[in-house]
């Protein structure tokens, strides 16, 4: 499995690379990043990752995209900052969410929303993975 190479055309710089588990039907998010750009691949398990864009000039400002990852469906997903993302385990087992990240973590360049109580109003329990 690869995730990202130096020489890769998406790569822009390296921060730190974390693991985060999230097991089936737990949600992680919503969280926005002001500086950092995430780069999120999945090596065990499934999960639904789900994008929400807010960025004012942005041509996807208001939308909702959802990218289900695993190793079934392995891809890397690059997330620009000041893009909510959050993600729910899927299936029967834990999955592993790799991120690679251009800066290391700094919890001052972070927000977080309520997965559920929020102005984005995503629906969690659709089921399109």
């Amino acid at each position: 499995m690869h995730m990202l190479r130096n020489d890769d055309s998406c790569f822009e710089q390296f921060g730190e690379i974390y693991f985060s588990v999230v097991h089936p039907g737990i949600i992680k998010g919503w969280h926005i990043h002001t500086e950092m750009t995430l780069n999120y691949a999945v090596v065990e398990g499934n999960i639904k990752l789900v994008l929400y864009d807010e960025r004012e000039l942005s041509p996807t400002k208001g939308m909702i995209q959802e990218i289900c990852l695993g190793p079934d469906n392995y891809k890397l997903v690059k997330i620009p900052p000041m893009v909510w993302n959050g993600f729910k385990g899927i299936g029967s087992k834990p999955a592993i969410v790799a991120n690679c990240s251009t800066i290391p973590h700094n919890p001052d360049e972070i927000q977080r929303l309520d997965p559920f109580s929020n102005h984005i109003g995503y629906d969690w329990n659709l089921k399109h993975c």
